[in-house]
Order: structure tokens, then C-alpha cells, then sequence
């Protein structure tokens, strides 16, 4: 088939890849708009629009994919199929219509659960032990379309977002070409969604990365899972921001729901956010049981082991609580 492939970040690349070794032939790429990233803020492609560049295929970056021009190239290239993957902007009925066989659209869940535009790190974040990938022919309604083909993979227990993504990603570029062979062949048949198990998973801003120490220990390792890489968790100290990467429970801290033994109970409570230095590294309190710090970046600092920020701080002897 003639393809036009739609994509935007790092997670959509190894999709055009898996075409572009493919039977099918992918004549031009929609991507987002060059936009501005990094410390610098400095105006660059996209990790889609770069690839592209690299395999001499044409690019397009409509602001808005209605918009008149857009569409009109669209209908001269002529696309029997666009695959989409992590694309990041609504596609108008009109777009919608004009690839005989549709927009196909590769998801990282298991549809219909976390429909939108965070699923992986909704997954983590509500303690899902198993997730996946879906190719679904898109519809007006958000990932509500008809269902290809799917996959599982499940979630460990030290999994990032970056890390779950990465491997769906790969999985789902697969998914994403086997499901275009059936169409071609005639093979395939979309199903709809079933009308039960629809779960919504919004994008995660900073302000919902921001670590609330009151709440358990197990959330808490979720939550900073879930915003690592982006949108990145974070606490303050004295008024400075500080970034999270993944924390542990702390050395004879129970397992959730199990009683401590006396013998590994902590040497005294910490109140929520409150911090301490300990042989093993930098404890923080929660609203159940201690939690080590991993690495941690303060804001106009580089990205170090906690232990070495506490150490820079002076922290050990005195109080301190994050929050």
C-alpha cells in the first residue's frame, strides 16, 4: 500500500522504521511543526521529521491538519493508508476521509483502557501490572475507532514510563506493519471497542508531577515512575525545586500491607517530606513508610545521587522537609 505516515516524538520513530523495511511504500511523513526544546529553547525538528529527512521521504508540518493546503497535498500523494503513531493533534473528518482504508492509529494500551494522550504513564501511575499496544482505525471520537490487532506487555515493578514506553514502542511497530499487511490482504477486520472497561488518561502536566508526601509510599514510587522522563516528578526544599527520579522503600521498610518486625522497624518515625541521612543514603518520610531518594537535580544544579546533594546542602543535623 501507499502510505503517509503521521508522527511526532522519539516513541513514533521505530514505527516509520518497521514501514520503511516494509512491502508497503511510505511516500511522505505529517509531523508537528518545528517547535522550541531543551535548555536553550532553541527551535528544532522533530525526532519523526528528522528520520525522514535522513530516509529522503517528503515532510509535512501543517499547524492544524485542516488546514486547506495540507489537504490538498494529501489528496495529490494520494495515500491508500495513513499509519499514525503518537502524531499529537486532532485529525478533522475531512483528513479522515480521504486515504481509502483510513487513518490507523497505534496506541500503548490495551483499548479501551486509558484512551488519550498519556496512556503509559497512567498504567504505572494506577498500579496496572499488565498493559499493551492497540492499532485501531481512527474515528471523530478519541481513540474510540474499530480494533486491528493488540498486544500485552507487562509492567515491572522498576519500570519507568521511558522504559515502558520504549519497549511498546518497539512491540507496537510490529503490530502496527502485520496490521497493515491484513488490510491489504483483506484479511483483517476491525471490531469495535467493547462499551465496558473505557478509562480516560489525560496528559500529565507539572503541576500533577508535583510529589504529595503525605500520600503512601507505593504512590509515591508510582507517581515518580510515571513522570520519568516528562514530565519529570518534583518536591521543593526551602523554596527551590528539586526533580525526582525513582525512589526505593527504605531499608526494612514492610512490604505494602504487611506489618514491620520489630527488628527492621525504622529508628523513629519521620514525619511526611521530612528528610534523613542514613549509612545507606537520603530517607524521605510519606504518609506510610520511608522511601530512599534516588538521583536528584536541583533547579540550575546538574543531576546527582541524593546522598551528594544532602551533602552539598549540609543537611545532616538539621531539619529539613521537602513539600
Amino acid at each position: 500500500m501507499r502510505l503517509v505516515f503521521a508522527g511526532t516524538p522519539v516513541a513514533a520513530v521505530p514505527a516509520l522504521d518497521a514501514l520503511l523495511k516494509s512491502r508497503h511504500e511510505v511516500a511522505a511523513v505529517v509531523t508537528r511543526p518545528d517547535a522550541k526544546a531543551g535548555r536553550g529553547l532553541k527551535l528544532g525538528r522533530s525526532a519523526v521529521a528528522q528520520r525522514a529527512a535522513e530516509a529522503g521521504i517528503e515532510v509535512l508540518t501543517p499547524a492544524r491538519p485542516a488546514e486547506p493546503e495540507f489537504l490538498a497535498r494529501l489528496r495529490e500523494i494520494g495515500p491508500d493508508c495513513c499509519p499514525v503513531t503518537a502524531y499529537g493533534a486532532l485529525l478533522p473528518q475531512v483528513a479522515l476521509d480521504i486515504p481509502p482504508h483510513g487513518w490507523v492509529n497505534l496506541h500503548f494500551s490495551v483499548l479501551p483502557a486509558w484512551r488519550g494522550a498519556a496512556p503509559v504513564q497512567h498504567s504505572i501511575l494506577h498500579g496496572d501490572d499488565v498493559t499493551g499496544a492497540t492499532t485501531f482505525r481512527i474515528v471523530r471520537e478519541l481513540d474510540a475507532g474499530p480494533v486491528y490487532g493488540v498486544l500485552t506487555e507487562a509492567i515491572r515493578p522498576d519500570d519507568t514510563s521511558g522504559d515502558l514506553l520504549e519497549r511498546l514502542s518497539t512491540a507496537g511497530a510490529d503490530l502496527l506493519v502485520a496490521t497493515l499487511d491484513g488490510i491489504e490482504s483483506g484479511e483483517l477486520e476491525a471490531r469495535e471497542q467493547p462499551a465496558d472497561g473505557i478509562s480516560l488518561a489525560p496528559k500529565i502536566t507539572a503541576a500533577d508531577a508535583e510529589v504529595d508526601w503525605r500520600k503512601p509510599a507505593i504512590a509515591i514510587g508510582r507517581q515518580i515512575r510515571a513522570c520519568t522522563p516528562e514530565p519529570g516528578a518534583w518536591t521543593q526544599l526551602d523554596g527551590v525545586r528539586i526533580k525526582l527520579w525513582p525512589v526505593t522503600l527504605a531499608p526494612g521498610s514492610p512490604a505494602p500491607g504487611s506489618p514491620a518486625p520489630e527488628s527492621l522497624a525504622p529508628e523513629s518515625p519521620l514525619a511526611a517530606g521530612e528528610l534523613r541521612i542514613t549509612g545507606q543514603g537520603v530517607q524521605a518520610g510519606t504518609g506510610s513508610t520511608p522511601v530512599m531518594l534516588g538521583d536528584v537535580q536541583a533547579n540550575g544544579k546538574r543531576r546527582m545521587p541524593a546522598s551528594d546533594w544532602a551533602r552539598g546542602l549540609r543537611l545532616d543535623g538539621r531539619s529539613a522537609v521537602l513539600g
